[in-house]
């Protein structure tokens, strides 16, 4: 490899846009949280774990907005089903 590399004339790739429904930020987790992810997203064979926290974190607002009789219903229903 060269000791020193010319970029003078570089340009930058393409930069591949993000969706407008999707915001970076910057957020702290427990280490434990993110570990586990991770772990789940390995044992599945790939993907992405922030998409599964995203989705984990869209799945618990939703259910926020239900009754507690729904969920209760649903989580029986799951239950019930796990069990047969």
């Amino acid at each position: 490899m060269k000791a020193n590399y010319d970029f003078s004339r570089a340009r930058r790739g393409a930069v591949v846009p993000t969706s407008d429904r999707k915001v970076r930020i910057t957020i702290r987790l427990d280490r434990d949280l993110v570990n586990w992810f991770r772990a789940k997203v390995e044992k599945q064979g790939g993907g992405n774990y922030q998409t599964m926290l995203n989705d984990a974190l869209r799945t618990y607002t939703e259910h926020q907005d239900q009754s507690l009789e729904k969920l209760l219903r649903r989580v029986v229903r799951e239950e019930i089903k796990k069990a047969s």
